[in-house]
């Protein structure tokens, strides 16, 4: 891998219903303005750092690598 995960794996499904969820309000509720693609965008980066496993935001303000389970 290209990089250390820093999400675990209940935040990462966490994010990945959280960045669906606001995608679909986002077009449904305010349609397909700026704002609600705008929107859109964030819920879909959300989703994804959730299915990945790494949030850069997450590693720019200092959140160390999950460790993986013991041996």
């Amino acid at each position: 891998m290209f990089y250390r995960k820093n999400v675990g794996s209940k935040e990462g499904w966490l994010r990945v219903l959280t960045g669906g969820l606001m995608a679909a309000c986002a077009l449904t509720l305010i349609g397909p303005t700026t704002l609600g693609l705008l929107l859109t965008g964030a819920g879909v980066f959300t989703a994804l750092t959730g299915l990945v496993g790494f949030c850069p935001a997450c590693a720019m303000v200092g959140r160390k690598p999950v460790e993986g389970p013991p041996r």
